[in-house]
């Protein structure tokens, strides 16, 4: 790996603590194996999705540690393993004219939209090394999104019966978590609305509930906004002192302002290309697309 800087060590408290619950993990291993978040701006998501497919086989390999992928995606829908694409409400044509493609994935959940002014991050981790289990890990993520959305003054939170973060006791939808696990190792992970442009998610059914309202860090401060990436960047850096939070692991922070995205993602190859090659996930990446 490239000698860029990197902070490594526990993030500051988030602000805002006061009658905010605590984690719902507390870590029963010492010393915590610590997490290392990656900004890596905007990125196709074909190629984030082979990045991912990299990064679990290294990490079942005990190459690599916990990873955090953080960045940004041009609009585009994926579907989970079991979805049922009568979710996704645009057709062919309207999804053509707006140059949005279809992808189907390995991960859990229904459909979801990606783009511009979403947070979209993915959870690289060894389970067993946190002796940590699939929903608690599932709790983790969402308890991450819903401090992420205290940082900036949102108040949100899990929703009973359904996965991900909402606003205004379970009406409003305000980020989303899907994972895959396999041979031990979580990928895909969380999407957060920041200044996500609303108008998109009309093209689907959020988490395959019909009439789902989706809403955004912006909408809910009442400050409407066109997308951003510095805004996606801002929600990364509180994500990623969230998550690190939740598993009360040390951060090894390679985010922005400290780390260019184009140098994060330099670091992130060059760690990659310094261990050998495993078959450990699947590298198979199935392409329902319309």
């Amino acid at each position: 790996m490239t000698a860029r800087a990197c902070y490594r060590g526990p993030m500051p408290p988030l602000s805002d603590e006061a009658g905010f619950p605590p984690s719902p993990y507390t870590p029963p291993i010492t010393p915590v194996p610590p997490l290392a978040a990656w900004w890596l701006g905007r990125t196709e998501y074909r190629d984030a999705w082979d990045l991912q497919h990299r990064l679990v086989a290294a990490r079942w390999a005990d190459s690599i540690g916990d990873q955090l992928v953080l960045l940004e995606h041009d609009a585009v829908l994926t579907l989970g393993r079991n979805s049922d694409p009568a979710h996704v409400l645009a057709d062919t044509a309207e999804l053509a004219r707006r140059r949005i493609e279809l992808i189907e994935t390995e991960r859990g959940g229904e459909v979801t939209y990606h783009g511009p002014g979403q947070l979209t991050g993915y959870a690289i981790i060894k389970l067993a090394h946190r002796k940590l289990l699939v929903r608690p890990l599932v709790r983790v993520l969402e308890w991450s999104l819903a401090r992420t959305c205290r940082t900036f003054g949102v108040d949100a939170g899990p929703h009973e019966g359904v996965p991900g973060c909402w606003c205004a006791n379970g009406t409003r939808k305000i980020g989303a978590v899907g994972v895959r696990i396999e041979r031990g190792v979580s990928y895909h992970g969380i999407a957060l609305n920041v200044t996500v442009r609303l108008s998109d998610f009309e093209l689907i059914d959020a988490c395959g509930m019909p009439g789902v309202e989706s809403t955004s860090i912006a909408r809910e401060l009442g400050k409407p906004a066109e997308p951003t990436t510095d805004s996606v960047a801002r929600a990364a850096t509180a994500f990623a002192s969230a998550m690190a939070q939740a598993l009360a692991a040390p951060l090894e922070s390679h985010l922005a302002p400290a780390t260019r995205p184009n140098d994060a993602r330099a670091d992130l190859e060059a760690m990659l290309a310094a261990v050998p090659a495993h078959p450990a996930a699947r590298t198979d990446m199935p392409a329902r697309a319309r």
